[in-house]
């Protein structure tokens, strides 16, 4: 009974301790690390996240690019900073492909980051040059299949989403096609609009302006569902590739180690934060909603699933990694 009554009051004072850290936190300045460049979709949100934590926090919230090797360098700063919370970053899918394509990294990025929120995901677009003579990714697969190895598709760069997720693409089809590497995400929707490669996987900020021009042709997006931005796109999978499922998304991880109180707190915050009409707005206006249901936990399960999935596809496509 004394031992009994010595665990049950242990217990009770841990769970005072977790109340009383939730409380408190946070309680001195906090930084929020975009781990690309300034000017992208993750820096505007990053900040814009940071603004209105202060708000609703109270405490000072800094952001501050840590840029360079597929988001591992800002992400890695983090997963070796203190575990009480404080630090944040903000990172996208690229993350997982990181994850995937680079063998030499200075963390674990499946145990010394955890997930926090995900605050936004949306479809990426299948896109063709419009002198290809294809109307829909069924005819584009049996064009590849006449031509095996002859369509070329470009892509931001080795292991980026649009690479990984146009690799996973001709492995579900069953089609040769060849990859060509530009430095960026613009330079390979610019090569493609010239006529330098026929097909590329991009964004739909990416995408959409050269679209609506008449300089691109969409076939299809990448996502399970269509878009409801986009709802006349049929999905690849419904276009016969059954099961083909990509998102792009943006998501606020911070070190492993870091509290559950800590963590879930941020979560119920940037849930809070993701449903507010600004920022609501400003995911729409990169083609992606805000994701105002999933808890911390399933969003750390999401991304170890995602990278398992992209290792996968990086062993059997044989993609050369470090």
């Amino acid at each position: 009974m004394r031992i009994s009554a010595m665990v049950c009051g242990t217990v009770f004072l841990a769970g005072l301790g977790s109340a009383s850290f939730a409380q408190e936190f946070p309680t001195k300045p906090m930084r929020m690390i975009v781990p690309s460049g300034p000017g992208g979709s993750s820096d505007f949100l990053g900040r814009l996240l940071a603004d209105h934590l202060h708000k609703r926090l109270g405490q000072t919230v800094i952001t501050e690019n840590r840029s360079g090797a597929g988001q591992t360098i800002g992400s890695g700063y983090v997963a070796n900073s203190d575990p009480d919370g404080h630090t944040m970053v903000i990172v996208t899918v690229t993350y997982t492909t990181s994850a995937a394509i680079y063998t030499r990294m200075q963390f674990d990025p499946l145990t010394d980051l955890r997930g926090v929120a995900m605050v936004g995901q949306g479809p990426l677009i299948l896109n063709v040059h419009p002198s290809l003579p294809v109307k829909s990714v069924r005819q584009l697969i049996a064009l590849a299949k006449k031509q095996p190895g002859q369509l070329d598709y470009g892509s931001a760069g080795a292991g980026t989403i649009p690479h990984l997720a146009t690799e996973l693409f001709a492995q579900a089809a069953n089609i040769n096609i060849v990859h060509v590497a530009y430095k960026g995400i613009a330079p390979a929707v610019t090569a493609t609009v010239a006529g330098e490669v026929p097909m590329l996987i991009a964004s739909a900020p990416s995408s959409m302006p050269m679209i609506k021009a008449g300089r691109l042709r969409a076939l299809a997006v990448t996502t399970a569902k269509r878009s409801p931005f986009n709802p006349e796109l049929p999905t690849i999978a419904e276009s016969g590739v059954p099961g083909y499922d990509v998102a792009t998304w943006w998501g606020i991880l911070v070190p492993g180690k870091t509290p559950d109180a800590a963590v879930n707190k941020l979560n119920g915050v940037i849930r809070e934060i993701l449903a507010t009409a600004e920022v609501k707005s400003i995911i729409e206006s990169n083609g992606a909603e805000p994701v105002l249901d999933m808890p911390a936990g399933e969003f750390s399960e999401l991304i170890k699933v995602q990278i398992a999935k992209w290792r996968r596809i990086v062993k059997e496509r044989n993609i050369k990694t470090q």
